[in-house]
């Protein structure tokens, strides 16, 4: 075998060693970039809200005997058509529905453009299957017309009734009109209208992301660019023509972070009982004693029966037993954990249901062995 032959398989042996490093050797994480952490001052969406009326229901609008807003607001509109009702007049209507009707107006919006709009049921109506919201003004918090909606309501469920009983597949009193609402009149954005700086503000206030988005657009833009001015602000100096401010926004904003660990927090919700903890958690050595507590009542009818011929009367009674059962709760040992699954691992030893780790959390917090905010929602 010569050189040439022996370097051949050389070649031919490195190169495989390395295809099959790409399959085991751990992949570097991906870091998050500034536009997931942090938004441009000024430039967000704007809540819209109207009131409006959706008809063509198929006899599942409103009971207008119970929801005489409906039988207002079709007055009002009839009147503006030129058509008048006689003053009295019952009108039972079915097919008819009063309804508010939400959307969020995007950054940047144009008059002309579409947006998709929500379509809620305000009265009694069973479902908005199949009805056609009516032309409906929506406003803004300052009373302004921003945009108008009109269009064929999409319901994601289904649902029939017969003879008192009733199957519902999904929720029917509220739908959706994709691109239902123009956009009349466009939010001014002070994105050209700052001068010489803009300001970052990051999604949730931390120091050190602040510092670490002000060092990655100082590298890519030259140092001053940026200045972290405290755990939320961070001010940058960009360029005054438009189109070069929209080419440095879109630069900076796909620069990668490496982010430092968010605090130690735990989120409680004591109306589902779930229990979410982040990565920086962890417990300090602890014993925990967790039993329950159950109390039973039950009634028994009993029945006074007096004897023949004694003129007295039947008397029914209520007997009630009450028992109290108390299970054993164990003084389990909680080892004091540095990882997330160490402290999975500590509080599944105890058994406990998530009811009873709201308890067991708020009462380790109490003593000092939670290293972590809790926070309950």
């Amino acid at each position: 075998m010569g050189p040439a032959d022996r370097l051949v398989r050389i070649a031919i042996a490195v190169a495989s060693v390395a295809a099959s490093a790409a399959l085991w050797w751990p992949a570097s994480s991906q870091a998050a970039r500034i536009k997931e952490v942090a938004a441009v001052q000024g430039v967000r969406p704007n809540q819209l809200v109207g009131y409006g009326l959706v008809v063509g229901l198929d006899g599942t609008g409103d009971q207008t005997t119970q929801t005489p807003f409906t039988t207002q607001s079709l007055n009002a509109m009839l009147q503006q058509m030129g058509v008048t009702v006689p003053p009295g007049t019952n009108m039972q209507l079915k097919n008819v529905a009063a309804v508010m009707v939400t959307t969020m107006l995007p950054p940047f919006a144009q008059p002309g453009q579409q947006i998709d709009i929500n379509v809620s049921s305000l009265g009694n109506a069973k479902s908005l299957r199949g009805g056609t919201l009516i032309a409906t003004p929506l406003k803004g918090a300052d009373g302004q017309i921003y945009a108008l909606a009109q269009g064929n309501l999409v319901v994601g469920g289904a649902g029939a009734s017969a003879g008192g009983s009733k199957v519902q597949i999904n929720h029917l009193s509220a739908g959706r009109v994709p691109q239902g609402a123009t956009v009349e009149r466009a939010v001014n954005t002070p994105l050209s209208q700052s001068g010489d700086f803009i300001q970052l503000d990051l999604n949730s206030a931390d120091f050190a992301t602040a510092r670490e988005v002000a060092r990655a657009i100082n590298r890519a833009k030259g140092e001053g660019t940026a200045q972290a001015l405290d755990g939320r602000v961070v001010r940058v100096r960009t360029p005054l023509d438009p189109n070069a401010r929209v080419g440095f926004l879109a630069d900076i904003e796909n620069l990668a972070l490496d982010l430092a660990k968010p605090a130690a927090k735990v989120v409680l919700n004591a109306r589902t009982g779930s229990v979410v903890m982040n990565e920086a958690v962890t417990l300090s050595a602890c014993a925990v004693a967790h039993g329950s507590l159950s109390v039973t009542i039950s009634s028994t009818p009993v029945v006074s029966q007096p004897a023949p011929f004694s003129q007295g009367e039947t008397v029914a009674a209520q007997k009630s037993d009450i028992a109290i059962t108390q299970q054993a709760g164990a003084l389990v040992q909680m080892p004091a954990g540095t990882k997330l699954a160490d402290v999975v691992k500590a509080l599944n030893a105890l058994g406990a249901t998530p009811q009873d780790l709201l308890a067991i959390l708020q009462a380790m917090k109490s003593a000092g062995a939670l290293n972590a905010e809790l926070e309950v929602i």
